[in-house]
């Protein structure tokens, strides 16, 4: 792994503001169906005891077992289903508590999350649909005692969810966004630019200050480069010249002020 993209993974967890909450927590039997598309969210699920398949359009069924789950960064058609085909027989029905453990259940922890502030909104673009947790991961063996401790929640009994549980889970977010980050693959766009040492300084500027009129020697300057030097090795990075780059910024920030209630004219600014 290199200096760069470890890097672009820590600067990227340490901006990322999220808020998870807890749909539901228990166990299924029998012909059991569970989903939570089409509610225009991010969502997860956790698989805490036994096992479930995973069904995604086009895709063959995914087993998830124990401390193993999906973040799923968008709202993509799927369903879990205690059996690899997921036809007619399999239909939603009621969760039941986690305790006392049922054999042939699968207890599940589902709920949904979202990105707070701007990094969050930019981020998502060059990361997948979805993120497995596999409990054979080297690269995520870290997060084995979350499943515990969340489980341990959930075996609590208590009427409503544990609090714990949606902090339990944003933490496991985190462990996961770092280990994705350090793949080469979704390292594009704002993520290319972060992973160079020698832009951090001039992005963290520019999304504190997107409202500034930048010039292209304004940003070469903060960069500590040439005029010419800088567009090079930013298009190299980026894929795009700075204008450009710093136009897809402000864009998404005013996008996100006027889902907030912001007016077109403020949003503007």
């Amino acid at each position: 792994m290199s200096a760069e993209t470890d890097r672009l993974a820590h600067w990227l967890v340490s901006g990322l503001e999220l808020d998870a909450t807890v749909f539901h927590v228990g166990q299924y039997c029998g012909p059991w169906r569970a989903s939570t598309a089409g509610r225009e969210r991010a969502s997860f699920h956790l698989v805490l005891r036994g096992q479930s398949y995973l069904h995604l359009d086009g895709q063959a069924p995914i087993v998830l077992g124990e401390r193993e789950g999906v973040f799923l960064l968008r709202d993509i058609p799927h369903c879990l289903t205690p059996e690899p085909d997921a036809g007619s027989a399999f239909e939603p029905c009621d969760m039941q508590p986690m305790v006392p453990a049922l054999d042939g259940a699968c207890g599940l922890a589902c709920g949904f999350f979202q990105f707070r502030g701007l990094l969050g909104e930019l981020f998502r673009g060059p990361f997948p649909d979805y993120v497995l947790i596999r409990a054979d991961s080297s690269a995520l063996k870290a997060v084995a005692p979350l499943f515990d401790l969340i489980l341990a929640e959930a075996e609590r009994g208590d009427d409503a969810p544990s609090p714990l549980i949606e902090r339990l889970t944003e933490l496991l977010f985190f462990y996961v966004i770092r280990e994705v980050a350090r793949r080469d693959d979704v390292a594009a766009g704002l993520l290319a630019v972060a992973r160079r040492p020698e832009f951090a300084p001039l992005l963290d500027d520019l999304l504190r200050e997107p409202g500034k009129p930048w010039s292209i020697e304004d940003m070469a300057r903060v960069a500590c480069m040439s005029r010419a030097s800088f567009c090079r090795h930013f298009v190299e990075a980026s894929g795009q010249p700075p204008a450009q780059f710093l136009l897809q910024v402000r864009m998404k920030i005013a996008a996100r002020r006027l889902q907030g209630g912001d007016s077109v004219l403020r949003a503007a600014e």
